[in-house]
């Protein structure tokens, strides 16, 4: 299916604090991102997709139970990484227990951005669960943290089952429209899209 930018909208209301909860209440690891092979496959096309041989300080917003936390922080000096749900955060902190450069906290975003500018900002699989209002507020503070010349990569599911849904492709094409950022890396597939967006 063809899709052109704005064919879906955000949700009304951002997905709540509740639901995610909830996930991890039912299951450890709710999208089997430890297990998975198409989660694995789409962390090593990320972290092959990062141009930068080190970076200084890296943030992950929705750092789920830290998979892709432990793989930032072999290319990256400081890494903050934070979760919306405190079982996340636990999971996240036991991964990186052994990375002493690795900070993972509890944020419920966009209110609780972090403080200082990053040279590195890696978002997987979480602005579409935002509203109009809260993505627009999420981007605003991520472009007003990544460093001039600092690198932006989003990666982000296709929703296969439902190609009509606002995923991927809508938010990756919000990102894109944004005169602040250069895209230097496009992937796509049937599972996901993934670009690199240099701030100018």
């Amino acid at each position: 299916m063809t899709r052109t930018q704005g064919d879906a909208m955000p949700p009304e209301a951002s997905y709540s604090l509740d639901h995610f909860i909830g996930l991890y209440e039912a299951k450890d690891d709710p999208w089997d991102n430890a297990t998975k092979w198409s989660d694995q496959r789409k962390y090593a096309v990320a972290m092959a997709s990062l141009p930068g041989r080190r970076y200084r300080r890296c943030y992950e917003p929705g750092c789920a139970v830290g998979v892709l936390s432990v793989m930032l922080a072999a290319r990256c000096d400081e890494v903050v990484a934070v979760d919306c749900v405190e079982e996340a955060v636990v999971q996240a902190r036991a991964a990186t227990a052994a990375l002493p450069h690795v900070q993972v906290s509890r944020a419920l975003l966009p209110a609780e951005l972090p403080d200082g500018t990053f040279d590195l900002i890696v978002v997987g699989d979480l602005l579409y669960y935002l509203s109009a209002d809260d993505l627009q507020l999420m981007i605003d503070g991520l472009l007003a943290r990544l460093e001039p010349g600092g690198d932006l990569l989003s990666v982000h599911f296709r929703d296969r089952d439902n190609p009509g849904g606002y995923d991927g492709f809508n938010v990756h094409a919000r990102l894109a429209e944004l005169p602040a950022l250069d895209r230097v890396i496009h992937h796509e597939d049937e599972w996901f899209v993934l670009d690199v967006f240099r701030k100018i």
